[in-house]
């Protein structure tokens, strides 16, 4: 497993104690495999950092890489909601993270991501 990304539902998920999400987190830190967190996909999943131990875990594992929207990101992005003709920049983000390091994307919304790319690769749950 090259490592995955994941989008604000798969945080969501991990938040509440998804056991699919957590055996994913597993077999990447088993296989040193990266976890990428692009950071609106992670601004939309925290909402109460003090009582979100899982999330505050998660970003703080020597594996986990939390990706900010710098501009040739935030230049991608409008690149990619303008080809797609939608508006999501949470969404266009974590698809942009996945491009780049080629992983599959952990998700709870996989129309939405289809949308911005048919070809992504998704683990749905």
């Amino acid at each position: 497993m090259p490592g995955i990304t994941l989008d604000a539902g798969a945080l969501i998920a991990l938040d509440r104690n998804d056991r699919r999400v957590l055996v994913l987190l597993a077999r990447a830190g088993e296989t040193g495999a990266r976890v990428t967190i692009p950071a609106t996909a992670l601004a939309q999943a925290i909402r109460r950092p003090e009582q979100q131990a899982r999330l505050a875990r998660l970003v703080r594992q020597p594996g986990a890489d939390v990706i900010p929207l710098d501009r040739v990101d935030a230049t991608n992005v409008g690149r990619l909601l303008a080809a797609s003709g939608t508006s999501d920049i949470a969404d266009a983000h974590v698809v942009v993270c996945a491009r780049r390091s080629q992983q599959r994307v952990i998700t709870s919304d996989p129309a939405d991501l289809r949308t911005l790319d048919p070809a992504i690769q998704l683990v749905t749950l």
